[in-house]
């Protein structure tokens, strides 16, 4: 049987690091597959998802509503934050509504985190970093805050900042649904049989971790820049859960929701339905 590669790009984080642990370490039995895992930051994926680089890929939601033509959304390997999300951070305490007209850090234009910050606050001044550099930029005074995604969000007090306001939490207050920041897509051409085998892996390698919890975890900590085990375990467990293994109706019609929106107010350029890979 000829050897087909598949090339999946994630984020070097614990949650997704945790999600493809069974892949990554051939766990699992895959027939004439073998995958490759491309590790980037977020924004750098989404760029090259714009340019269909790689067949299986994270991509923020925000990012998906430009590439809807070319990748189904695979029905599982969700990132929802329920109640909470990406957070405002500053040096000192500030009324988020203060912000208007202010430079604030953020990771990556095609982010999730982003595009809710222009739901929130209509003008900003828009300082790009990659995420990881967000607390340094506000500390060099070249933004007047950060946005943090990722284990910034369980580490900026620590880092020496202040919680403005976490954009997961005001989603809720404002819809009472879920936000739903990032999906993993499939590329339709290479097929919707190829697709849907892919698309069993990648379920198989998410119900593995979260049946192995300890073994994946050891896995995910070298990936947790900085986090200790409890602080990665808590990470992991805000972003892989439930809503990781299977997108259910509440969370889909959370994203149809976010996409309306973001439309609505001129945010993305048309309007998205959100096409899942069938079957």
């Amino acid at each position: 049987m000829e050897t087909r590669l598949i090339h999946i790009g994630h984020s070097p984080d614990p949650d997704d690091a945790f999600m493809f642990y069974a892949l990554a370490k051939e766990r699992l039995h895959t027939g004439q597959f073998r995958f490759q895992h491309i590790l980037e930051a977020i924004d750098v994926l989404n760029g090259w998802a714009m340019e269909g680089r790689l067949e299986v890929t994270a991509i923020s939601a925000h990012a998906y509503a430009y590439v809807s033509d070319r990748y189904f959304l695979l029905p599982h390997g969700a990132s929802i934050g329920r109640n909470y999300g990406p957070i405002l951070v500053a040096k000192r305490p500030l009324d988020p509504a203060d912000l208007h007209g202010k430079r604030i850090a953020v990771p990556g234009r095609l982010t999730t985190a982003f595009l809710v910050l222009q739901l929130y606050l209509s003008e900003f001044q828009a300082i790009e970093v990659p995420f990881d550099q967000v607390f340094d930029a506000v500390e060099r005074g070249e933004a007047d805050a950060g946005l943090v995604i990722h284990e910034g969000q369980l580490t900026f007090e620590a880092s020496g900042f202040t919680k403005l306001l976490d954009l997961g939490t005001w989603w809720y207050e404002q819809t009472a649904l879920p936000l739903p920041l990032g999906a993993n897509a499939i590329r339709k051409d290479l097929g919707e049989p190829c697709c849907l085998e892919v698309s069993g892996y990648l379920q198989a390698s998410i119900n593995y971790g979260l049946a192995h919890r300890q073994e994946a975890l050891q896995y995910a900590m070298q990936f947790g820049r900085g986090l200790d085990v409890a602080l990665t375990d808590r990470f992991v467990g805000m972003y892989v859960n439930e809503d990781t293994r299977a997108w259910n109706q509440e969370t889909r019609r959370s994203l149809e929701h976010l996409l309306n929106l973001a439309w609505e107010q001129g945010v993305i350029p048309k309007q998205i339905h959100p096409e899942f890979l069938p079957g």
